[in-house]
């Protein structure tokens, strides 16, 4: 009987032993649940950098976009080149008529005419301090007549002087400019000057007798 109370209680305090080692196991590792409790929570996420402007990027200029536009600019002043040199018949008969070369005028200035080589017709008229390009336009007195129509420039030939002006600024740029074949007609019409409209006519040396008049009678031999 004495050995069964000492067995049991031996028992008895090897229970009490365990249960309360593990109370003090539980006790120990139940602070640490909240730790992983807080460990498995996902992080803030971090705030996102600005965002930075965007850049426009500059269109890209195709070479052979480049390469038309020039062509392209080729063919319209080649059109303007065409449209202008085509003349009438009678314009290039005037053309022909002008004459070139670098005319002296009045007060020591100079006019010069050069013909276009290019463009049959067409004429480059300058001097001091202008610089016209014209083309013959038909008139009703003869005489021979250029114009710079954007400019409103007129070179007027004459037989024996030609002149330059300029309409839009109503003045005369040059006058009494000759060729060598206008100088030989202005000579000409010094020494022999015409017969002006404003001349009284010339009396007439003996007056015709008038039809029916009574002739003298012839004397008797």
């Amino acid at each position: 009987m004495k050995n069964f109370s000492t067995s049991f209680a031996g028992t008895l305090a090897t229970a009490v032993l365990l249960t309360a080692s593990g109370l003090a196991v539980a006790q120990t590792a139940a602070p640490a649940a909240p730790a992983k409790a807080a460990a498995a929570k996902p992080a803030t996420p971090a705030a996102k950098p600005a965002a930075k402007p965007a850049v426009k990027k500059q269109p890209v200029v195709n070479p052979s976009s480049r390469t038309n536009l020039k062509s392209a600019a080729k063919n319209v002043a080649a059109g303007i080149e065409a449209a202008e040199a085509a003349m009438s018949p009678a314009e290039l008969a005037i053309a022909e008529r002008v004459h070139v070369g670098n005319l002296p005028c009045e007060l020591g200035s100079s006019v010069n005419v050069t013909a276009d080589a290019k463009n049959a017709g067409y004429f480059d008229v300058n001097g001091k301090n202008f610089k016209y390009r014209m083309f013959p336009v038909a008139t009703t007195t003869g005489a021979i007549r250029l114009e710079d129509q954007k400019a409103g420039a007129v070179w007027l030939q004459l037989p024996n002087k030609s002149m330059l002006m300029n309409q839009k600024l109503g003045m005369r740029l040059a006058d009494d400019c000759m060729s060598p074949a206008q100088m030989k007609v202005a000579e000409a019409i010094k020494l022999n000057p015409p017969a002006s409209v404003l001349d009284a006519p010339k009396p007439v040396a003996a007056a015709t007798a008038a039809p029916g008049a009574e002739q003298p009678a012839s004397p008797s031999k």
